[in-house]
């Protein structure tokens, strides 16, 4: 006879979970934490769910997020605007264990994406002790589409954010009842890659969200505000004056003038053209036209603004990048005359110089110093980028720099990509048809505890694990994680230097 399903009564109603990918792990699928977007709801904040009779099986997950097709996510998983749903994994034998929260917010351009993908599979960390959540949230124009008349009817006079007010409203359910599945509402860390990065450095400094969360860990977004280089990845943003005139000429490109038509439009007709990038950004590629919005509410400032004020949410964060990410690794090939070009391109009058630094006779070392440079200005980005945050916060800063190659062809092609490192983050090796090694499980070990660690008190260090030092703006290093597991140096000295004066030469900052 077959046991019965494990249930636990959320504010709207009881709902009955099923076995996760491990023993010992219940998951509750497709739970919903909002109402539907659809009709009248488009372009508006999250509104509350209806509560429903007897006990909703959360058994499979639900509907993802409208977006154009990609490899990101389940083309066998329906799409709908009713998708503002959220995933649970637990080991909690008891709903009163107060076990600390990993919510994780998913990554792709603001486009694409969900929840549900294989690589965000919770039960890993689950079997570690935390209660993880992973979000479904508005995406393309259904998420970041601004106008004057929307922003004119809303109560704060401005619009654009919808994606981020979904994750804001995914955190206030989960602050009113993740205790049902043994979570600590105390103890809530947001945690993304790329786009959903950027989303949680997002809610690090919005005012909309104080409270909701107690640490943050961000990967691949976070840059120093000078960075040119933010232009044309996560992190970048628009201003709503921006955003409003975006959204009028892509709605008159529709036939609509007014919310109401808008909200009549066929959901094809927005989710087809929604994937446009900005083409006022040059770069390879460019970022996405819908993108998050510096409205003065849910984003107050930009990101030098904020850290300059020093208003952004005081929480301890755990920051990473990749050696072969942003147009570098193994898979670029470029000429001496192609590197000269990018170079002259983003140094400018400093372009003698990086020559200088990073010399290149031939393409081979054209492409090697590429890489190399690369690497070098993330590093010392971040690092600037945290000497920033201490001048306002009290909270600790912990930097990684992911190094290792992952098995397969993806692997052997582009090296320690953009993204590798999440399945050896959240322990999902096991849900990914991939030749992992012992020494893959050994390096996913090693990250999940340093993660589990930082979930439950803000700091990574614990019982036989290396040494993670929090950043210091007077030590010029960071910590590598995934082949070796110490800190080391930002760069050599003169190129360390030299890119710390490239960023603060720079005039315009994010």
């Amino acid at each position: 006879m077959p046991l019965p399903c494990p249930t636990a009564r959320t504010e709207y109603g009881l709902v009955s979970g099923t076995d996760a990918l491990l023993p010992g792990v219940t998951a509750y699928k497709g739970v919903p934490y909002a109402a539907s977007t659809e009709g009248r709801n488009r372009w508006r904040a999250p509104s509350a769910l209806a509560a429903w009779d007897g006990t909703r099986p959360a058994d499979t997950f639900g509907p993802i997020c409208p977006q154009p097709p990609s490899e990101l996510a389940d083309p066998a998983l329906p799409r709908g605007e009713d998708c503002l749903n959220l995933n649970i994994w637990t080991a909690a034998g008891q709903p009163d264990e107060r076990l600390p929260v990993l919510v994780w917010l998913h990554g792709g351009r603001f486009l694409y994406g969900s929840g549900s993908d294989p690589q965000y599979d919770g039960s890993a960390l689950a079997a570690k002790g935390l209660v993880v959540v992973t979000v479904n949230s508005r995406l393309g124009a259904l998420g970041y589409l601004a106008t004057p008349e929307l922003s004119a009817e809303s109560a704060d006079g401005t619009s654009g954010n919808y994606g981020l007010l979904d994750q804001i409203a995914a955190l206030h359910w989960v602050r009113r009842n993740i205790a049902a599945f043994g979570g600590d509402p105390g103890r809530v860390t947001i945690a993304g890659q790329s786009s959903g990065a950027a989303s949680v450095m997002d809610l690090v400094y919005s005012p909309s969200a104080a409270g909701l969360f107690h640490a943050a860990v961000a990967d691949s977004a976070v840059l120093h505000p000078r960075d040119p280089a933010i232009a044309t990845l996560a992190p970048s943003h628009r201003t709503l004056a921006q955003a409003e005139r975006d959204g009028a000429a892509y709605a008159r490109e529709r036939g609509a003038a007014t919310p109401e038509q808008l909200r009549a439009l066929p959901l094809d007709t927005l989710v087809s053209g929604s994937a446009a990038d900005d083409p006022r950004i040059p770069g390879t590629p460019p970022p996405p036209l819908f993108r998050p919005v510096v409205d003065g509410t849910v984003l107050p400032d930009t990101y030098a603004g904020v850290l300059a004020a020093g208003t952004q949410n005081d929480v301890p964060l755990l920051l990473g990048n990749n050696r072969d990410e942003s147009g570098a690794g193994p898979g670029v090939a470029l000429t001496v005359e192609e590197y000269e070009r990018r170079a002259a391109g983003r140094y400018g009058d400093f372009t003698a110089e990086f020559l200088t630094l990073y010399p290149a006779t031939t393409d081979a070392q054209a492409s090697a110093r590429h890489t190399a440079a690369r690497a070098d200005s993330a590093r010392t980005s971040t690092h600037l980028w945290a000497g920033e945050w201490a001048r306002g916060a009290r909270s600790p800063v912990f930097t990684h720099f992911w190094t290792r190659t992952p098995p397969g062809p993806e692997g052997a092609a582009r090296g320690a990509f953009h993204g590798s490192e999440i399945p050896y983050l959240l322990g999902s090796l096991h849900a990914l048809d991939r030749p992992w090694t012992e020494a893959d499980r050994h390096t996913s070990a090693l990250l999940t505890a340093y993660l589990a660690n930082f979930a439950a008190t803000g700091d990574p260090n614990g019982p036989d694990l290396p040494a993670w030092p929090a950043t210091r703006p007077d030590r010029s290093e960071v910590f590598e994680s995934g082949q070796g597991w110490a800190p080391i140096p930002l760069a050599d000295p003169a190129r360390t230097d030299f890119h710390r004066r490239f960023l603060q030469a720079q005039t315009t900052a994010w």
